[in-house]
């Protein structure tokens, strides 16, 4: 079983999932594949790179909300459908 990651990863993780607009565990995902491409182990260096990815994310102007709000919207014949009776 894989170890508890510390707060300190766990807490860039989940300022990157915020700005992403993602879960956490898909910014964690995310960060680890990352960190395999550049053969980063140890915790530190995999929290210095979600800090990284973060600062990348916030220069990049990436925002994902509005692009979530228009797909939770409505379309055609969704609009009049129910969920319940």
């Amino acid at each position: 079983m894989a170890g508890i990651p510390d707060r300190n990863y766990n807490a860039a993780c989940g300022r990157l999932a915020t700005r992403l607009g993602i879960s956490q565990s898909a910014a964690r995902r995310k960060v680890e594949i990352r960190a395999a491409q550049e053969g980063t182990r140890d915790s530190a260096a995999r929290e210095a790179l979600a800090i990284l990815m973060l600062e990348e994310a916030n220069t990049a102007g990436v925002d994902n909300g509005p692009l979530l709000n228009d797909l939770l919207e409505a379309v055609g014949n969704d609009v009049n459908f129910m969920l319940e009776d």
